[in-house]
């Protein structure tokens, strides 16, 4: 185990504050929002702590670095606030499966197709797969059949995201909501 870190591994934090700032000069903006102008570090740090707040670097990327005066822990909950939001905003493509055989009957197909109609207007894709077993695979015409008559009871529900393919011994297609 020799080389490895002992203890707990601590990232360095994505925005820089007060004595982390590396930079020389930097753009300082006010509490209030008004800029102070080009100054050093040390004399940045100051006019932070005689509001009694923290110096946080907003925009790394410029020349110079913008630096704000403001309370470091506000900054941190307001930007978690805004991180979660983002991610409640994406959406999440939720993936079902439907497996049938090539010999699937007409009143399980019924039912499948059922199930299928209701994952679709739940918003979620399916993947419907046709297993072929021994030597079912020399039929894939009887697949592809199946897979047509499906198409035609789900009707105008969903749409064919992905057509119909073989996967080794599986024929598989994707189906989206409309």
């Amino acid at each position: 185990m020799k080389g490895r870190p002992r203890g707990p591994v601590v990232a360095e934090p994505k925005v820089r504050v007060n004595q982390r700032i590396r930079a020389p000069k930097i753009r300082v903006i006010s509490p209030d929002g008004e800029q102070l102008g080009i100054l050093d570090v040390s004399d940045a740090l100051r006019r932070a702590e005689e509001f009694g707040l923290d110096l946080v670097e907003v925009a790394p990327g410029v020349d110079p670095p913008v630096c704000k005066i403001m309370d470091y822990g506000k900054f941190r909950y307001e930007e978690s606030k805004k991180e979660h939001e983002r991610k409640k905003k994406q959406a999440t493509v939720i993936l079902k499966e439907i497996k049938l055989r090539p010999k699937t009957e007409e009143h399980d197909l019924d039912y499948k197709v059922k199930r299928l109609k209701r994952f679709i207007s739940e918003d979620c894709k399916v993947k419907v797969t046709i297993m072929f077993r021994g030597r079912e695979i020399t039929h894939p015409e009887q697949a592809r059949m199946l897979m047509d008559k499906l198409l035609e009871l789900v009707g105008n529900d969903a749409q064919i995201e992905q057509p119909a393919k073989f996967e080794g011994r599986n024929m598989t297609m994707v189906l989206a909501p409309k």
